[in-house]
């Protein structure tokens, strides 16, 4: 028995409603459990919640990486305010903001992927610098060393020059290889 379309969309969303019910009712379950606030949860939810719409749209209806890179971002933002609301991650935001660049650095990966369908420099190099950024100022922001950033800056800006000049060769290289391989 074949269901006619409007059934069909109609049986597509209940699913779908229901699988949203059923995490939300998860996630305040295991907010209750640990003495999170509500709002806190909900919020977390909803950055959940937007990476997987925005998941659907690049995957279903546009094909963009675009949507992908952005879908992978909401989603790691999300699971992080969920596990600071459980309390399991012991931080404040003020102290965890670096770690939205490695957050931007491990989206581009898979919205890499998706767009060549392989791992490409493009992709990997950003990636790795946003991730690097980031736990390089993760560092600063949990006072794990003695000194300041602006200290650190001062002494090593050295490294930071040359540390450029090997990603503007990394990315000749890469813009090389690409070139030699056009017919």
């Amino acid at each position: 028995m074949r269901l006619d379309p409007s059934r069909k969309t109609a049986a597509r969303l209940v699913f779908i409603a229901g699988l949203l019910l059923m995490l939300l009712g998860s996630a305040f379950l295991l907010g209750t459990l640990t003495g999170a606030s509500r709002l806190s949860v909900l919020g977390a939810f909803f950055f959940v919640i937007i990476g997987a719409g925005l998941a659907f749209i690049a995957i279903k209806l546009t094909k963009r990486s675009i949507y992908l890179f952005f879908a992978s971002f909401f989603i790691l933002i999300g699971f992080f305010l969920f596990l600071s609301a459980l309390r399991i991650l012991s931080f404040s935001l003020s102290q965890g903001w670096p770690f939205l660049s490695v957050f931007a650095g491990l989206a581009l990966v898979p919205a890499g992927w998706y767009h060549y369908g392989a791992i490409k420099g493009r992709y990997v190099v950003p990636a790795l610098v946003f991730i690097i950024l980031g736990c390089i100022l993760t560092i600063f922001s949990f006072d794990i060393v003695p000194f300041s950033f602006k200290q650190f800056i001062l002494s090593w800006w050295p490294i930071l020059v040359a540390l450029a000049g090997l990603l503007l060769l990394l990315l000749s290289l890469g813009t090389k290889k690409a070139e030699d391989q056009r017919p």
